[in-house]
């Protein structure tokens, strides 16, 4: 924003820098805010645990990168547009206590918060993040099929695992038809064989009485043949 690019300029040249008679520059003393409390003290949340990803992302896509920048977008007079001023105000080198005090006369220069106000407002934003958050964990555990809303259709989701759960189900069923099938194949192949066996030796034991037979009649009709034409 070319406008806080100036007010910062501005704010580090007035703030940071003032010229003595000997033409040292001279820091601000760094003072604490009124009611402001130490990071250890102050920092609190009641966010969800983070959930476990699947794989670790590099960096987030760019359509939640446009959501969260949407949420913490303000009307310039809050605390978001105070960041803005202390990240200039980095580039151009302060840090610590001096920046975040120079960036707050800046800020109050143009803007209508008090160091209070502008506390107010990082909780709101703070706050604002953490809603928005628990509401698309409870959207994410919807779509897992986790809780159902009422009057709510299951999503796609839960509806593939349904399906799925319905194919394993009746693969599942199939496989158990299918061992009975080969059970009954593997009983009925054993009778095939039993019977062809049976079929094989019926048929060798009539091969040796047909056999017997055959040579016993034809050993009497040569004898026959030969006794009888002697015959007078």
């Amino acid at each position: 924003m070319p406008f806080f690019n100036h007010i910062t300029k501005a704010a580090k040249d007035f703030f940071v820098e003032e010229a003595t008679p000997a033409g040292a520059a001279v820091p601000l003393v760094a003072r604490p805010w009124p009611g402001a409390l130490p990071a250890s003290a102050g920092a609190t949340s009641t966010a969800t645990p983070l959930l476990p990803l699947a794989a670790p992302l590099a960096q987030p896509e760019q359509r939640h990168l446009d959501h969260i920048q949407g949420l913490l977008t303000g009307d310039g007079q809050d605390f978001m547009a105070y960041t803005k001023m202390v990240q200039s105000l980095a580039a151009s080198g302060l840090s610590g206590a001096l920046l975040y005090q120079t960036a707050y006369r800046a800020f109050a220069a143009v803007a209508r918060l008090d160091r209070a106000g502008l506390l107010a407002s990082a909780e709101q934003f703070a706050r604002k993040l953490t809603a928005d958050r628990n509401t698309v964990l409870e959207r994410h555990r919807e779509k897992l099929g986790e809780i159902q809303v009422p009057n709510v259709p299951p999503s796609a989701l839960v509806q593939l695992q349904r399906q799925a759960g319905h194919q394993e189900a009746e693969l599942t069923d199939l496989t158990r038809q299918l061992a009975a099938k080969q059970q009954q194949l593997e009983a009925t192949r054993q009778q095939l064989q039993e019977q062809q066996l049976k079929a094989t030796a019926a048929l060798a034991s009539y091969e040796l009485a047909h056999a017997a037979a055959a040579a016993e009649l034809q050993a009497h009709r040569h004898a026959a043949q030969s006794f009888l034409a002697s015959e007078k």
